[in-house]
């Protein structure tokens, strides 16, 4: 108590778990659908209004979708402050263009074939309400403008003189029964001419008949320009590009180099970061990973297959091989195998909207670092623990090279990532949050919510459909074993909305809370 009258205030508790429903599916698949291959989807990007999603697949497209609640409600920001109700609507989005951003190629002077992949799509600036974005394959780089053109439509030329007007327009349809030829100067045969000269004649009384084509309508459709391409800059697969917050530079990682691109250079890049040895035989680490600092335009960080990540200032040097920060987690002892350095490679990092912390996410677990702290994690989430048991026959069916993407709220409170048989986590990461929710891609989630006391150390034993306590053994409720064949690698989060769109082989599905 204050002076006898106010109360101090307790401090609240952490945000309560979410409630997540469906909301849409795009390309769902129907029951016995052969999947295509080049119909999978293979990277998926909010923009940072969160007005627009894009996402590209194997074959090499890029399908656009568009909010649409925010334009259907149709009240003014003053309306809306004077409604004495709330208005509790979803975001909501629907298709709205899509483009072949790559084609297959052939590298001849290596023999190898580049596939058409879109390995990740990038959100640019918008200017004079049309968007721009990068997108990218093993090997190259394209910037995208996607503007609204309207499309002229000509009326059909009409031979009457009766039904021209005084502006030179004409109607768009005849009453006479048969057309009549007309020479290329427009006059009717059928009148006499005074002749000028040997190139100019007129009928009597001027040109009454002389027809001009007239725009009838104007219709909108959407145009995808590519306006550069940035190429024959990687010796190696690009899996990174990242815009950054100077709105005119970006970079593209591949397994060993860093670039620095200008928006508006294509033919040049500036190498940053080099990992290459002079002999190959040195090789211990690649990059995996690679993301500018959403605020301050001279940092960015890169993960390696080590489960470091490092983070890097361009003020320091032109080239960065000295890193600014290191932050990995020390082995525990007499926890090393044959597996650990292959489950410790992070496979995805992503800034929080602040740029405070990084969320990593390897084989095994995601792990949230304080960029201010690098001597370990701030806390770890454990993805599928239920796996380790069986790292030996996921390393004989490859399943444990996948590379699982992850994503953080736009309020920093919760991260999310995928696993198998189409599941994906939702984890609260407010200091005391036991949130653990277990969705699975499907119209029918059929959440349930199970606390997870242990901190900063989860285990999902919670479940939704498929995981519970026997997950231990690698199977789901129903006692199958689960299916390492569907996977859930890419998701991305609404940058102010609690909603999530997910990736499923072919399928676009999105849940908000």
């Amino acid at each position: 108590m204050k002076g006898g009258d106010e109360e101090v205030a307790t401090p609240a508790g952490p945000p309560q778990p979410l409630d997540w429903k469906f909301s849409k599916v795009f390309g769902e698949r129907i029951a016995g659908e052969e999947i295509q291959e080049v119909d999978i989807i293979s990277a998926i990007e909010f923009d940072k209004t969160g007005d627009h999603l894009a996402t590209g697949d194997r074959g090499g497209r890029v399908v656009l979708f568009e909010r649409t609640d925010a334009k259907d409600h149709g009240l003014s920001r003053r309306d809306l402050e004077r409604t004495d109700y709330p208005i509790s609507r979803h975001p909501e989005f629907r298709y709205k263009t899509e483009f072949q951003s790559h084609e297959p190629e052939f590298d001849y002077l290596k023999s190898l074939e580049i596939e058409e992949k879109i390995n990740k799509i990038r959100w640019c600036q918008t200017a004079n309400s049309a968007l721009f974005l990068l997108s990218t394959n093993d090997k190259t780089i394209k910037f995208w403008k996607v503007q609204e053109k309207k499309i002229k439509k000509i009326s059909k030329i009409i031979a009457d003189p009766s039904k021209a007007v005084g502006n030179g327009n004409v109607a768009s349809s005849s009453n006479s029964n048969s057309p009549k030829p007309f020479p290329t100067n427009g006059v009717s045969p059928d009148r006499s001419c005074n002749h000028l000269g040997n190139d100019i004649s007129f009928p009597p009384g001027g040109l009454p008949s002389l027809c001009l084509p007239v725009v009838t309508s104007q219709e909108t459709n959407l145009v995808a320009r590519c306006r550069r391409v940035y190429g024959h800059a990687h010796d190696y697969h690009i899996n990174s590009i990242s815009n950054n917050s100077d709105g005119e530079t970006f970079i593209s990682a591949d397994d060993l180099r860093i670039n620095l691109w200008n928006l508006e250079i294509s033919n040049q890049s500036f190498n940053i970061v080099d990992l290459k040895p002079a002999n190959m035989e040195d090789l211990t680490e690649v990059i995996t990973s690679a993301e500018f600092h959403p605020a301050h335009c001279n940092m960015l960080a890169y993960s390696s297959s080590k489960g470091s990540i490092r983070l890097i200032d361009l003020r320091q040097s032109a080239l960065c091989d000295s890193h600014a920060k290191l932050f990995e987690e020390s082995e525990a002892p007499g926890s090393r195998s044959f597996f650990t350095e292959i489950i410790a490679s992070i496979s995805d990092i992503k800034f929080a909207k602040d740029g405070r912390y990084i969320l990593s996410r390897d084989y095994m677990t995601l792990k949230l670092w304080d960029i201010n702290m690098d001597s370990g994690p701030v806390a770890t989430f454990q993805v599928h623990e239920y796996l380790r048991p069986k790292l030996c026959d996921l390393y004989e069916n490859d399943s444990i090279f996948d590379k699982f993407e992850c994503c953080l709220s736009g309020d920093g409170l919760r991260v999310a990532t995928g696993s198998y048989s189409n599941l994906f986590r939702v984890f609260g990461c407010a200091p005391e949050s036991t949130e653990a929710t277990t969705l699975e891609a499907t119209k029918n989630p059929m959440r349930r919510q199970v606390q997870t006391p242990s901190r900063p150390s989860r285990s999902l034993n919670s479940i939704t459909r498929v995981v519970r306590q026997a997950e231990t053994l690698g199977v789901d409720a129903n006692g199958n074993s689960l299916d390492f064949t569907t996977k859930l690698l890419h998701l991305a989060w609404h940058p102010t909305e609690n909603l999530i769109a997910c990736v499923a082989a072919n399928s676009l599905y999105m849940y908000y809370a």
